[in-house]
């Protein structure tokens, strides 16, 4: 057995998708689909489920993928693991990020690669489950999530910086001339926000309910981008991580405000498996994470 065909095997389940999964592995379709077939007929069963095009994978792929992706994880890690003694960690950092905590990832970026000079950085937007899947099945080496509201399971982790709410919406109405707002009074504007299957919106609604209040915002959506958008185009206020602040200065059009009863904190890290030993690129991550300088707009 051939650790290409393997690669096929666990690319083709995570894409989903033949031409896709071929695409990401750099070969033909049809080589993809001839290494699946050689694979089938190597183990004797069935993995894959197609007629013209990608199903599924039979009960015998599923049962063999999880072990398909820790054979291929310990080769790779072993390859980086001798890399490293004779000379800088090469490869690729394949980094997953929550929406919420992007404005870090420039910092954290500049200091990973700085460290490591011969290496390359593959940063996902994902969602805090996403994250999680993707460790668990070495398709992450790190993720930058939230460490206390659902936290991840059997991680080792290393806090970065704590998350603040802010208020914001456009300058020329309301909320002129205010220094301070209420969560009741923000709870009944019409808001754009994330929607529930991101993280920051259900700590969010946590932190509502704690008060008393529920939200029905007249629009949601999975970026940050969409919501700035929304609120410039005027119409909208969002509740927002004070992160973004530093992404946006000088911004005539926003009027941002602090909440006057300031929800809890909540604290962002970096995140990996608790395996052992530890792959090299994941120490790396978990160490820059420890020793990397945020600006003051981030605090623990």
């Amino acid at each position: 057995m051939q650790l290409r065909l393997l690669r096929y095997f666990t690319t083709l389940a995570r894409e989903g998708h033949f031409a896709r999964a071929a695409e990401a592995c750099g070969v033909t379709q049809p080589t993809l689909s001839a290494g699946i077939a050689t694979l089938e007929e190597q183990f004797g069963h069935r993995l894959v489920l197609r007629e013209r095009r990608y199903i599924g994978l039979s009960p015998e792929g599923q049962a063999m993928l999880p072990w398909a992706q820790q054979l291929i994880a310990v080769y790779d890690g072993m390859a980086h693991a001798m890399e490293a003694i004779d000379g800088p960690i090469q490869g690729e950092f394949r980094l997953g990020v929550i929406p919420a905590a992007m404005p870090a990832t420039g910092y954290l970026a500049r200091a990973l690669l700085a460290g490591h000079p011969a290496s390359t950085l593959s940063v996902r937007s994902l969602t805090s489950r996403e994250i999680e899947r993707g460790l668990v099945a070495f398709d992450l080496d790190a993720g930058l999530t939230y460490l206390d509201h659902e936290p991840p399971a059997d991680m080792l982790a290393a806090p970065l910086y704590a998350e603040r709410y802010i208020f914001l919406a456009r300058a020329g109405g309301d909320f002129d001339g205010r220094t301070s707002i209420g969560w009741a009074e923000a709870a009944g504007s019409d808001l754009c926000l994330l929607h529930p299957g991101m993280q920051n919106r259900r700590i969010l609604d946590t932190r509502l309910a704690e008060r008393g209040l529920a939200i029905r915002p007249r629009a949601t959506a999975d970026s940050y981008v969409a919501l700035l958008a929304m609120v410039q185009a005027g119409g909208f206020a969002t509740i927002m991580p004070d992160s973004y602040l530093a992404l946006l200065p000088g911004m005539n059009w926003a009027r941002i405000l602090p909440f006057d009863d300031p929800a809890p904190a909540s604290r962002i890290g970096v995140i990996v498996p608790n395996r052992h030993p530890v792959g090299p690129l994941a120490a790396a991550a978990l160490a820059v994470a420890r020793a990397v300088a945020l600006p003051d707009g981030f605090k623990i």
